[in-house]
Order: structure tokens, then C-alpha cells, then sequence
């Protein structure tokens, strides 16, 4: 079965072209895909039929095979999929006040980076994702939108795995969900934990995608006890590699720091970031901490974030609280995952 998914224009072209069929036809396809964005063949129903049928039998629109869904009061929707070889990943619809919705989507089937307080993290690395199964990940969300007569606007890459850690296919994503999806570049954030090479290669892409990095502490000795890859690359070279990026772009870059009760949340931790990043130009995003099982802490709270939020402005760093979306479900990255995983069953959806 070939995925239509995993296809660009001009190999829908061919292979169309091999069963006979005139050109425009897949670009009668590639619009119900990606304009009209539509999930089911009979929908496409400027085609004829023997096509559709040849289509349902011969092609799939995906490849991802829905084990779990859960939906949170917030409007928030998580879902976990299995992939042909059996690995799993998360993926996550997010609803603002707004009118912006935001789908979280992953890159890898688990993550090598290790970081403690990340379920994903800590369940280890399976393999890397292909360009079309990270692209279908929004795609699923965009159809299912479409149908509401609702409109995907964002894109971030932040679910399992590390972007940059699977960069082409990554970076290929990002394209086709600028070229193929029409999300704009500026709507578009990829997350990393700061490996090095990749954001500058990243900033010479010529893409005014965001960047966003996981810093989470703000001395090389307590990153690396939340984030081993500190260790391969300090706290000196990553913010060097976020200066040529800003240098690059002219982009502003984005540091996400979960905020830890009792443990990066402190007077002495928000003065240390601040001068970590004072004139710099940059935006702290703090997020309470979603607990996990494998992680003993809980989130810091919201007074004293606040006074970290302060102490920051006197540093003249920015910082606002992510609004946390999907608290009362399996939300957090690798969350839903580990919870199938050990009750050993596949659930219903809720």
C-alpha cells in the first residue's frame, strides 16, 4: 500500500501517470489533500469512482493507527498512535481562547536525551520518525478541524523525541507543513535541548520558524542534573549557538523552563538566569511541571513563579507563563504512552 501521505506532487504525478490516469488528477487529489483536507476517498468526489476505488485499494491516506484518545475539559485532545512497526507516539490538539489551535507533534518513537523529569525521556530511545509520519500527525489534526469548520494555525514540535536529533527529517517536515499545509513559518516552533551543531546549521536554514529551547537551569553543574546533554554541550556554547542564531535571523529565541518546586525556582535560581540572558534577545517561557511517575517533584507554585517572573524583569528578560493545557489527562510529553504501557491493554477512547 502506498501512503499518499509520504508523497510530494510530482510523485502523486507519476504515479497517476502509471495507471493511466491525466495530470490533473492528482492535482484534483493533492487539493482534496491538503486545501479541502479531507481524510476519506469517497469525499473526493470530483473523482470517478473506478479511481476512488483503485485508490482505497491500492493507497492509504496515513499510516497512523489510533490506540488511545483522551479529551480534557479545556478542549484539549491527546492521542497515542501506533506505527506500522509497533512503536508508538503522542500527539497533542490544543485550544486557546484565542482562536489558535495548536497541534504538538512528535518526532521520535521515545528520546535519547534523558532529560529526569520528561516521561518520554524516560522510557529511552526506540527509532527515528519519517518526514510523513511527522507530517500526518498534523495533518489528522487538520482534517479533523476542516470538518468543524475550524482551521489548524500552529504547529509546534514538541511532543516525543528531539527535533534536531532527527534533523532532515525534521527540518522536511517543517517544510511541508509550510509548502503543503500553508501553516506559516512564524506559526511553526521547534523545541530542542540544545544540540549545538544543529542550531546553528538550523540558523543557516533561512527558515523564520521559531526556537525554542529547553534551559531549565541556569548553572552548567544543575543543568546537567536535569539534562544530561548539558554535559556534551555547556551552558557557554549553547547561548554562543543562540547568539549566531539571533545574528542569522533576526529572530528572537524562546527558553522554556519548567519550573520545579524547590528545585529551579528559587530567588537564587531566577538571579542567576537573569544574568545568564541579560541582553539578550529572548522570552522565558516558564511552564509548571507536569509530574511523572519517575520523577519525585511536583510544580513550582504560582506565587513563586511570580516573584521569579520579577526578579527576571530586573534583568530586563521577559518571562510569562505558558498557559498548561490538558492537565486533568495524560498531557504531559510520553505521559499517555507510559500510562497504556503499564496497565498493558489498549484502552477506549474518553
Amino acid at each position: 500500500m502506498i501512503d499518499l501521505y509520504s508523497l510530494n506532487l510530482e510523485q502523486l504525478e507519476a504515479l497517476l501517470a502509471g495507471w493511466g490516469e491525466p495530470r490533473f488528477r492528482a492535482r484534483q487529489i493533492w487539493a482534496w489533500l491538503y486545501d479541502r483536507r479531507v481524510s476519506t476517498f469517497e469525499a473526493m468526489t470530483n473523482l470517478p469512482k473506478p479511481l476512488r476505488a483503485r485508490l482505497q485499494a491500492e493507497t492509504t491516506l496515513g499510516v497512523l493507527e489510533t490506540v488511545a484518545e483522551q479529551s480534557s475539559y479545556d478542549g484539549t485532545v491527546k492521542r497515542l498512535y501506533r506505527l506500522p512497526d509497533g512503536q508508538m507516539i503522542e500527539s497533542v490538539l490544543m485550544l486557546y481562547d484565542d482562536d489558535r489551535r495548536t497541534a504538538c507533534i512528535s518526532t521520535q518513537a521515545g528520546c535519547a536525551m534523558g532529560c529526569v523529569f520528561c516521561a518520554t525521556g524516560q522510557m529511552g530511545f526506540a527509532r527515528h520518525l519519517t518526514t510523513a509520519e511527522i507530517f500526518e500527525q498534523a495533518v489528522r489534526f487538520a482534517c479533523d478541524l476542516e470538518a468543524e469548520g475550524e482551521r489548524l494555525s500552529n504547529v509546534v514540535l514538541m511532543g516525543m523525541g528531539e527535533p534536531f536529533h532527527n534533523y532532515e527529517a525534521s527540518v522536511a517536515a517543517v517544510r511541508r507543513l509550510m509548502n503543503d499545509l500553508g501553516i506559516g513559518a512564524r506559526h511553526i516552533t521547534i523545541s530542542t535541548v540544545g544540540l549545538v551543531p544543529q542550531i546553528r546549521r538550523f540558523a543557516d536554514e533561512g527558515l523564520q520558524v521559531k526556537l525554542a529551547i529547553s534551559l531549565h537551569a541556569a548553572t552548567d553543574a544543575e543543568r546537567e542534573a536535569l539534562l544530561p546533554v548539558n554535559r556534551r554541550w555547556p551552558l557557554r556554547e549553547l547561548l554562543a549557538a543562540c547568539a549566531y542564531y539571533i545574528e542569522r535571523t533576526g529572530r528572537r529565541v524562546s527558553f522554556e523552563w519548567t519550573a520545579i518546586h524547590g528545585q529551579n525556582d528559587t530567588p537564587e535560581q531566577a538571579h542567576a538566569l537573569g544574568k545568564l540572558l541579560r541582553g539578550m534577545l529572548c522570552h522565558v517561557n516558564i511552564i509548571p511541571l507536569n509530574p511523572t511517575g519517575g520523577y519525585p517533584y511536583g510544580p513550582a507554585a504560582a506565587e513563586r513563579i511570580q516573584q521569579f517572573i520579577a526578579i527576571l524583569a530586573e534583568y530586563g528578560v521577559s518571562a510569562t507563563v505558558r498557559v498548561r493545557r490538558g492537565i486533568d489527562i495524560d498531557a504531559g510529553c510520553g505521559q499517555l504512552k507510559a500510562s497504556v504501557l503499564k496497565r498493558g491493554r489498549q484502552p477506549s477512547s474518553t
